[in-house]
């Protein structure tokens, strides 16, 4: 199973529309989403693709009820599902939070070893990182002041148990 990963998208309707693209070209059965939309209409970008799209909440989303309707009319397995939640693709284990808790949060979550993948955003940077038996996934950041290197989005393959960044030039 192929899970798109992107955190802090910020209204940029320009990178969403790219991230969708990219995620299209490389099959992407599901789509999540680790917090920042700001608001309702960016989700317009993901419409359309074919994937469920799960998502928390970041420390800048306004128009909570928005969002909610928004991600619920995507597809029966969409949902926003509140600050944090526990996923499973196949067999493999996914915590997504938008990170604002802290980098200590993070890293309670994978020292917990109760997951195969912590995933966040929050800090604008991209990165992936062991943590005893867990691999924490930051996928970067769409905000403006973002440098380069950051604008990416993760690809988790379950089959093959790896994580492909990609850069978004939007």
């Amino acid at each position: 199973m192929q899970v798109g990963i992107v955190s802090d998208t910020h209204d940029n309707y320009s990178a969403a529309e790219a991230i969708a693209t990219a995620f299209d070209d490389r099959g992407i059965d599901s789509l999540v989403h680790c917090g920042d939309y700001i608001a309702p209409p960016l989700l317009a970008a993901f419409e359309g693709h074919g994937f469920d799209i799960h998502g928390v909440l970041g420390n800048n989303d306004g128009e909570r009820e928005g969002l909610q309707s928004a991600i619920d009319g995507f597809s029966d397995g969409s949902q926003l599902h509140g600050r944090d939640v526990d996923l499973t693709f196949d067999d493999t284990s996914v915590h997504v939070l938008h990170g604002d808790q802290g980098i200590e949060t993070v890293d309670e979550r994978a020292e917990s070893g109760d997951y195969d993948y912590v995933c966040y955003g929050h800090f604008h940077v991209a990165e992936q990182r062991t943590v005893g038996d867990t691999t924490v996934v930051n996928p970067g950041a769409h905000f403006p002041t973002v440098p380069a290197d950051h604008r990416s989005v993760a690809i988790l393959d379950t089959d093959a148990d790896a994580v492909e960044f990609v850069r978004i030039d939007a």
